[in-house]
């Protein structure tokens, strides 16, 4: 395996490729996204991840039309409790119209409530909007397995609906929250076995584990802040995280992580047997909500 660095990628089920190290905007106010996106692509970030919900695409799309469009991946989301076909098509609309992207890297299910033929038909919306030429790749976000394998059963009902293999959809990734606290390991596994694409949002736990003796202790030994160290467990893990911050300082200092590596050994020693998000948990839903 070649040693991680700032553009390393990752191959997705759609063919195309994703910077393994993302930047998130969640909860970046947009009139301070524009800046903050500047920073990061100055720091060598190459992936934005944004959404409907957050009310910043626009300003994330702003800092990456004054680069090179086709060098920076940028990934959005479908509002939460708004999914249906008319509704995934039009705010795929609304995407393309409010970015000047001309094409959406990534669109993902924000999250899985609305019950089962919502999902289904958004999935479909999702589906055509690939095949528009409009998004290049798609997945969910905040599926339990449950809901992941009634996406898998959906894929093939499309199939038989819509005409045969591949028209059902591809999916290329998931994004959870995911760090030491929450390592979500049934969810890995179901991805792994099917070459998706894992991103791990709050990966930095919002700060809220600071002190713990494990990242203390690597931090320490590495020279590095606890947040490298968490970042770098996901990294060396095969996941994608998603560090967010508003401070220069922290926006570059998050994106120094290819100077050290943590050992197989130190990897197992962080996780932990814990279920403690720090977010929501749609995860948890039953299939009828």
């Amino acid at each position: 395996m070649a040693p991680l660095a700032l553009d390393t990628k990752l191959k997705l089920n759609s063919g195309y490729e994703i910077p393994q190290l993302g930047f998130g905007v969640y909860q970046t106010p947009p009139e301070d996204t524009e800046r903050c996106v500047t920073e990061a692509l100055n720091a060598g970030y190459l992936h934005i991840d944004s959404a409907a919900y957050y009310k910043n695409e626009a300003a994330s799309a702003k800092a990456i039309l004054a680069r090179s469009r086709d060098q920076i991946f940028f990934t959005s989301k479908i509002m939460p409790g708004t999914l249906g076909y008319e509704s995934v098509i039009s705010q795929v609309d609304r995407m393309l119209k409010e970015t000047s992207l001309g094409y959406l890297d990534l669109v993902l299910l924000h999250a899985p409530y609305g019950g089962s033929q919502a999902r289904k038909d958004s999935w479909k919306a999702l589906v055509e909007s690939v095949e528009a030429g409009k998004i290049r790749s798609i997945g969910v976000s905040n599926y339990g397995v449950h809901h992941l394998d009634e996406l898998e059963k959906h894929i093939s009902e499309l199939e038989e609906e819509r005409g045969g293999e591949g028209k059902g959809g591809v999916l290329s990734v998931g994004q959870w929250e995911i760090h030491p606290w929450v390592p979500r390991q049934d969810i890995v596994d179901w991805c792994a076995k099917r070459n998706v694409v894992v991103e791990a949002y709050s990966p930095l736990v919002q700060g809220k584990r600071w002190g713990e003796a494990v990242p203390k202790k690597l931090a320490e030994k590495y020279g590095k802040s606890e947040a490298q160290i968490l970042l770098r467990w996901s990294l060396q893990r095969g996941l994608v995280p998603l560090p967010k911050s508003v401070t220069t300082e922290r926006i570059k200092a998050n994106a120094d992580l290819f100077d050290f590596e943590l050992t197989e050994e130190e990897v197992k020693e962080l996780m932990t047997n814990e279920y403690a998000p720090v977010c929501w948990d749609p995860n948890v839903e039953p299939l009828e909500k």
